[in-house]
């Protein structure tokens, strides 16, 4: 059964924007505007703006720029999930930027792209997050990935036999931590308490030698992408 969440005409995706720049934030605004699936329910000059704005508009996806003059739209992201766990968030930036996407990931963002991106691409970008799904570039994961990689071998040898070592709970968790999902949703998922969420992934992070959540983020996408099996239960 599928989880991907549905929209149509009558039931469009509701839209928040949040760039500085207002020539840009009407192109998108009038782009996404014309797509009958998709409705632009508030627009935002600032970080301020769009957290005061945000949860009283219950939008189901923020298109965020990441740069912004009284902060970033990654701390935005962060604010704007924490009170609507629901929220897909989509970066925009100028600036294809390591740091900012390793920053999104660890905020929860469901994509990040370029505003150099084709018009179409981005009403692609905002449907397929809306459905729930990730459009974070897998070049540059696998980019973000080997600068997070320890430089020693012994390490890097350790998290990929550790695959192996992970209960299918664990690897349940570590999949939609690969989507970026928060503890929060990843308990309402597997209908675990957050807690009991946080022990679990304690201890797949030290099975996989990282320390960071985004690390195992990462490196589930990667054996996604090389195909590896989830262990069955013995």
């Amino acid at each position: 059964m599928s989880d991907l969440r549905t929209f149509s005409e009558q039931n469009p995706i509701r839209v928040l924007l949040l760039d500085d720049h207002e020539v840009v934030r009407r192109g998108v605004h009038d782009l996404l505007e014309s797509e009958t699936d998709i409705d632009v329910v508030g627009e935002a000059g600032t970080a301020e703006q769009a957290l005061t704005r945000g949860p009283a508009l219950r939008p189901d996806v923020a298109v965020l720029d990441v740069r912004l003059p009284d902060g970033d739209g990654v701390t935005v992201c962060r604010e704007l999930r924490s009170r609507m766990p629901e929220l897909a968030c989509l970066m925009l930036t100028s600036f294809d930027d390591d740091e900012a996407l390793l920053d999104a990931i660890m905020a929860g963002a469901a994509g990040y792209v370029l505003k150099q991106i084709k018009g179409s691409d981005l009403v692609s970008a905002v449907r397929t997050v809306a459905a729930g799904q990730s459009m974070l570039d897998p070049a540059t994961t696998a980019r973000l990935m080997g600068s997070l990689r320890s430089p020693e071998p012994r390490r890097e040898e350790q998290g990929e036999a550790a695959f192996a070592d992970l209960s299918s709970r664990e690897w349940d968790i570590l999949s939609l931590i690969g989507e970026g999902m928060t503890n929060q949703e990843i308990g309402k998922r597997l209908y675990l308490s957050e807690k009991t969420v946080k022990n679990h992934i304690s201890r797949l992070l030290a099975k996989l030698g990282v320390e960071r959540r985004v690390q195992a983020a990462v490196l589930a996408t990667q054996a996604h992408s090389q195909g590896r099996d989830q262990p069955r239960p013995h």
